[in-house]
């Protein structure tokens, strides 16, 4: 018979909960009720204002991309202008070697015909 009574005791406490359940959401209040329509209305402005922190934040976040985008162009803009200028410069430096290069071929050759020259004069001075 104990065991009846167990079943009888577990069956009395589910019927219970069962009410207190039931009977939580019967005391709920309605959807019209002033408390309930005050916390959607401070619910929704949270959301809103959640919302507009967002935007604002993803707004911050495009503008810092395009900044960054528009600096990593300009450093790219300089460094061409920086490689422009040095390839500039080596031209330079390489037509001053070539020119300086021609101008000592132009003395030494002229050195050459002078000293042959010479060589050609001692020579018809001697016979």
């Amino acid at each position: 018979m104990k065991q009846k009574d167990a079943f009888t005791d577990r069956k009395k406490d589910a019927d219970a909960a069962k009410a207190r359940m039931l009977e939580k959401f019967k005391s709920r209040p309605a959807a019209d009720d002033p408390a309930v329509l005050e916390r959607e209305a401070t619910r929704l402005q949270l959301s809103m204002a959640k919302a507009e922190r967002e935007a604002a934040r993803a707004l911050d976040k495009k503008s810092r991309h395009e900044a960054a985008v528009a600096a990593a162009a300009k450093a790219e803009a300089l460094l061409k202008e920086q490689q422009e200028t040095a390839r500039q410069a080596q031209i330079l430096e390489r037509e001053k070697a070539e020119r300086e290069n021609r101008e000592k071929n132009i003395i030494d050759e002229a050195a050459r015909k002078a000293a042959r020259d010479a060589r050609y004069a001692a020579r018809k001075t001697r016979k």
